[in-house]
This record gives structure tokens, C-alpha cells and sequence, in this order.
């Protein structure tokens, strides 16, 4: 597919711009899902090639967080494998069913997260020197896991938010270790989705590059901004975002 300046200029420049935001809070491909199909992309096709931005932004993110000490190692199996069982099956009907099932709870999670962050803030940010709950010590985190991870699988976009609710929401990580979590998260589950979407020929490799090479410098720039701003700013940027993407997901059609 042969892409014009304006194109290439195009995708670079919300290539950045999702690329800090899926770093710092999620909703990225709020925005990248829209410049795929203004180049006349099918939504199926969009929706693959918009994976391959995602998976490089996320190798940028966690390499960063883990070079300043913010990745957290010591439940990493049992944090993963609900999350890979979850994207592939999501990945898969992704392949086969319309994007629009998921809308309704994309909508009705962020309108949740919202009202979360605004009346119980400690819910989705733990005061600092909280301790982190193992997945086998809290109720429901296989099953918040396996859904964000079906959730991602499915239809990425948004899927920053579910994902820092079952990791700062329910297993307690404050917000910095939290995201360079979800970034480790979604390089996991993307790389599943990557697979099954490259099977069925469903990428655009040419602006899916061009799209990732801005989403790699925007999940530098992120990381970056993420461990020098406090989790008080942090958590209200959460919030900026949460309602951006309701009113993306209330609005638009993808």
C-alpha cells in the first residue's frame, strides 16, 4: 500500500500522540483506529494492522520502565497466563465477529472507571507504600485478568483502562507499576493477536510501520514523563482520558 506525505505525516504524528497516551493512562487507538480508515481501510483490517504500532510501543515501554526499576517481577506468571488465554480467544473472534458487540462495555467500563476515580480515587490509585495482593490473593483477578486479556484481544482499543483496573483496582500496584505492567501485558497479548491476525492476512505492513515508528517515540517520551510526575497528576490525566474515551466510544463507530 503506497502512502502520500501527507499520509506518512498523518500516521507519524498520532503514531506519537497514542503512543504517550497508551503509556500514560490508555485509549491510544481511539485515535490510530480513525487514521487507519481515513487511508480506506476496511475496519477488520485497521483494527490488525493498528496491532503492530501497539506490540513495538509496548517493547519501548517496558524496556524504559524496566531501566528505572518499575517493572514488578514477582507475579508475572500467574499475571500473564490469564491475559494470554484472553487474547488469543478474543484475537480469534476478533477474526470473525463485528467490533461493535464490545462497544457497550467498553462504554459502560470507562463510565465506571470515571466515576470510580472521582468518588473513591484510592480504588484505581493506592496511597504510596501500599502493598501489591498476589493474583491468588484476591477474588475475581483471574477472571478481570482473562477479560481484559479477551478484551485486548478483541478489539485494543481502551484496553488500557480495564487493564489498570485489575492491576492497580484490584491487585493494589500504584499507578506507575501498574501501567509499566499493562504495557508487559499488552506486548503479551498483542504478540498472540499479531499472530492470528498475520494468518488471515489481515495487516497493512507499510502504514503499520509508519504508525508504529510514532507510537515508539511516543511510548518513549511516556515513560519518561511517567516516573517524573506524581500519581496525584497521574491519576487525574487517568481521568481526562477515561472520559475522552467514553465520549469516543458514545460517538463514533469503530
Amino acid at each position: 500500500m503506497a502512502l502520500a506525505v501527507t499520509d506518512i505525516v498523518l500516521l507519524l504524528g498520532t503514531g506519537l500522540l497514542a503512543g504517550v497516551i497508551n503509556v500514560l493512562a490508555g485509549g491510544g487507538s481511539n485515535l490510530t483506529l480513525p487514521a487507519l480508515m481515513v487511508l480506506g481501510m476496511p475496519a477488520d483490517v485497521a483494527n490488525a494492522t493498528n496491532r503492530v504500532g501497539v506490540f513495538l510501543q509496548s517493547l519501548v515501554a517496558v524496556r524504559g520502565f524496566r531501566q528505572y526499576g518499575k517493572l514488578a517481577s514477582g507475579d508475572l506468571v500467574a499475571i500473564l497466563a490469564p491475559m494470554l488465554i484472553g487474547g488469543a480467544v478474543g484475537a480469534a473472534s476478533a477474526s470473525v465477529l463485528p467490533n461493535w458487540l464490545l462497544k457497550p462495555l467498553l462504554l459502560g467500563a470507562m463510565i465506571a472507571m470515571a466515576l470510580v476515580i472521582l468518588i473513591r480515587p484510592a480504588v484505581i490509585a493506592p496511597p504510596p507504600g501500599t502493598a501489591a495482593l498476589p493474583v491468588g490473593g484476591r477474588p475475581g483477578a483471574v477472571a478481570a485478568l482473562f477479560a481484559a486479556g479477551f478484551y485486548g484481544g478483541f478489539v485494543q482499543a481502551g484496553v488500557g483502562f480495564i487493564l489498570l483496573a485489575a492491576l492497580a483496582g484490584s491487585l493494589r500496584y500504584d499507578l506507575v507499576r501498574a501501567n509499566a505492567l499493562k504495557m508487559l501485558c499488552t506486548a503479551v497479548f498483542t504478540a498472540v493477536a499479531l499472530v492470528v491476525f498475520i494468518a488471515r492476512d489481515q495487516i497493512a505492513w507499510v502504514p503499520g510501520l509508519v504508525l508504529a515508528a510514532g507510537n515508539m517515540v511516543g511510548a518513549y517520551v511516556a515513560v519518561k514523563v511517567a516516573i517524573g510526575i506524581s500519581q496525584q497528576t497521574l491519576k487525574w490525566f487517568l481521568l481526562v482520558m477515561t472520559v475522552a474515551v467514553s465520549l469516543a466510544a458514545l460517538f463514533t463507530g469503530h
